[in-house]
């Protein structure tokens, strides 16, 4: 039984990611009943009590095998309602890799704005506060939600592991499409003052023909270059595959792929099948279960665990420090 003052963490598929949160927090995962019928409803119910207590729930919506987004998606808002119910005092939701975020504005008419929807869906259930990370778009996250909200990086984890692992000399950051700049100005500045030494930035441009993005001209100095290829997500793999082809043709030495979601295991099998990709390093937002056996087994695949992230940012939480530390540098200094 936990004790009363610590906090309760539920993961509702008792993932992997749930487990090593736990294991950083050194808390069991707080039990939790789950049952299936047979017209696919189900029912989720704590097994202990959450009244008067913080609670913490750890779910990533990335789809799998046995569960689809939307129903991932559906046992969390019905799971943060049970809680409230049952009198919970402070609600802090964990959802790494949150969905719908790719649509956060109109382009064309009567188009859904998706991000908004989202956080309405999740504000209905009086939720306290959602802690994400590397979310699509951080302005268009900012913006939507009206509840608390913190929006931790992974760049600070790719910062640390490439600085130690490729050093720090003839490097230059790429965004596969201009939308990601900020992102990889961001990933620069952090990489520069860890190496005490100028990196350069480069960008390649995407435009849509006939529905289909299309990668075109490489803005910025790459030719005898080793290359960083940084990005949010990755997909089909169709956008980081051109860039890296694009950055190979235009003269990098080699093209190292630094994604933080990879929902969908073809993405990184395509990923890992290019010849122009000497590497890839994800995080294990999406449970590490998701990720094919061939990526797990390749050398040329590195994933980074994102639980001692999240352990620490729930630390400062409970403490009622800054998270902003996380962004600056991992680790971050002791407290």
């Amino acid at each position: 039984m936990p004790a009363a003052d610590d906090p309760l963490l539920f993961a509702p598929d008792d993932s992997q990611l749930g487990s090593a949160l736990a294991g950083q927090l050194k808390v069991a995962l707080a039990p939790l009943e789950s049952r299936e019928f047979e017209d696919g409803e189900f029912k989720l119910r704590p097994l202990v009590s959450v009244r008067g207590r913080s609670v913490f729930v750890i779910q990533t919506l990335a789809s799998s095998p046995s569960r689809s987004t939307a129903e991932g998606l559906v046992r969390l808002l019905f799971l943060l309602f049970t809680l409230r119910d049952g009198g919970a005092a402070q609600i802090t939701a964990l959802v790494p890799y949150l969905p719908y975020a790719r649509k956060d504005r109109r382009t064309q008419p009567r188009d859904p704005i998706h991000t908004r929807y989202l956080a309405q869906l999740l504000e209905a259930t009086r939720l306290d506060r959602l802690l994400t990370l590397d979310t699509h778009n951080p302005a268009a996250f900012d913006n939507a939600f009206r509840i608390g909200t913190d929006h931790l990086s992974a760049l600070p984890l790719f910062v640390d592991h490439f600085a130690r692992r490729l050093g720090t000399s003839n490097l230059v950051v790429v965004s596969p499409d201009v939308g990601g700049v900020k992102r990889a100005q961001i990933f620069r500045e952090l990489l520069q003052v860890r190496a005490a030494a100028p990196v350069e930035l480069a960008f390649l441009e995407k435009r849509r023909s006939g529905g289909t993005s299309v990668t075109g001209a490489v803005v910025g100095q790459v030719q005898d270059r080793r290359v960083l290829l940084i990005d949010d997500l990755c997909a089909s793999g169709g956008t980081l595959l051109r860039a890296a082809e694009a950055l190979r043709l235009a003269g990098a030495l080699t093209v190292h792929a630094a994604v933080t979601h990879a929902p969908l295991a073809r993405g990184v099998l395509a990923l890992l099948a290019s010849q122009h990709i000497a590497d890839i390093t994800l995080t294990d937002s999406v449970g590490a279960g998701l990720l094919p056996d061939e990526a797990v087994r390749s050398a040329r695949v590195n994933v980074l665990p994102i639980a001692p992230l999240l352990a620490t940012a729930i630390d400062r939480l409970r403490r009622g420090l800054p998270l902003s530390e996380l962004l600056a540098h991992w680790p971050p200094e002791p407290l």
